[in-house]
């Protein structure tokens, strides 16, 4: 099995020493680079750039620069997605993002992560589990969201949240750790 069979599989890798995954990682460093060089009116040949190096995007959607991407092709964006200025995407799995779903400034999407027992963190090694963002989601500004999370359909996040684990459909959900605040939103407007 390689190393990036492993991320992917969400088991320890080396994420350090493997020239896949360097290669990989200097490919990712040079997209964001050519991707934050371009002019803001050049939204035609952002939008290209992420249509040819994500997984999968839908026709209509906007990144603000700057923007860093670890491993572009492992990121799918829906349709309408916008993301506000200084997103950071760290895809060492999977990450997933639905339609309608509207990211704050100074967001960080992390789906990469260091063992806790220092041996392994020092030997390089590194963990990834994908993280899936459903559709018409609101992630307020500076909110992280850590490996392997998923946030239901509607949800919203408050800004400045660490979200550690799966927040439901439909609530309002915030603070350090995220937690479910205020539930069927629907209802409240």
């Amino acid at each position: 099995m390689t190393e990036t069979q492993k991320a992917l599989a969400g088991l320890l890798y080396d994420a350090n020493g493997d020239e896949e995954i360097l290669r990989g990682r200097l490919k990712s460093q040079e997209l964001s680079y050519e991707y934050n060089r371009l002019r803001p009116s050049q939204i035609a040949e952002r939008e290209e750039l992420v249509r040819r190096n994500f997984a999968h995007t839908g026709k209509e959607f906007l990144i603000e620069q700057p923007f860093i991407c670890d491993f572009w092709d492992r990121v799918s964006i829906g349709e309408h997605f916008y993301a506000n200025y200084r997103l950071i995407i760290l895809a060492g799995n999977r990450v997933e993002i639905g339609d309608h779903v509207l990211i704050g400034p100074d967001c960080g999407i992390y789906a990469a992560e260091h063992p806790l027992d220092a041996e392994r963190r020092d030997a390089g090694l590194e963990y990834a589990h994908p993280i899936r963002i459903g559709s018409h989601v609101w992630i307020g500004g500076g909110v992280k969201i850590l490996s392997g999370v998923t946030i239901g359909d509607y949800a919203v996040i408050a800004a400045g949240s660490v979200v550690t684990r799966d927040v439901p459909p439909n609530v309002l959900a915030g603070g350090v750790p995220c937690r479910v605040l205020r539930e069927n939103l629907s209802k409240i407007l």
